[in-house]
């Protein structure tokens, strides 16, 4: 009878435990969801701009997805020209899809594809660096990092990752 919360990092309805949570509650439990700040708009704003045109976000996590169907959606993704926030990159049980995922990105993405990487965004410890595909180490890459993979109309102005709107000014 009584309430209680559940928090989780970001947005709670993005790659985290509001899905979950309704699936498993139905009509017993009256469920609030709250949004919060995505894991992407936090490392796009410590970056730039990134997400300033059309993008997606792929969950590497082959934990409740087949890797079959990460690869395709990795596949459409840069076959689209997306910028796109890769959640769950890389974890001790899980170290190898980021490295293939980099590897099917450069079969259709030139090597000099800006790459942001963000971990702890917005906390204390907080570091972002700006690289490019080839240059891309999934051995620096943990759970509490997101990568942002440019587009081919990604830029790096200024220091920052600049994914232009198509606007003349």
């Amino acid at each position: 009878g009584g309430s209680a919360a559940l928090v989780s990092s970001g947005d709670v309805g993005v790659y985290a435990m509001a899905s979950p949570v309704l699936e498993i509650s139905g009509h017993d439990v009256d469920v609030v969801v709250v949004p919060g700040v995505t894991a992407a708009q936090a490392a796009a704003s410590l970056l730039g701009s990134p997400l300033g045109h059309d993008h997606c976000a792929i969950s590497l996590s082959d934990l409740l997805t087949p890797w079959e169907v990460i690869q395709s959606r990795i596949k459409a993704a840069a076959e689209g020209d997306f910028v796109v926030s890769l959640y769950n990159p890389r974890s001790k049980g899980r170290d190898w899809q980021l490295g293939k995922t980099k590897e099917m990105l450069l079969e259709h993405c030139p090597p000099d594809t800006p790459v942001g990487i963000v971990r702890d965004a917005y906390r204390p410890t907080q570091r972002a660096t700006l690289t490019d595909l080839t240059s891309l180490r999934p051995e620096s890459v943990d759970m509490l990092t997101i990568v942002v993979v440019g587009s081919s109309q990604t830029k790096i102005i200024a220091g920052r990752m600049v994914t232009p709107r198509g606007y003349s000014l």
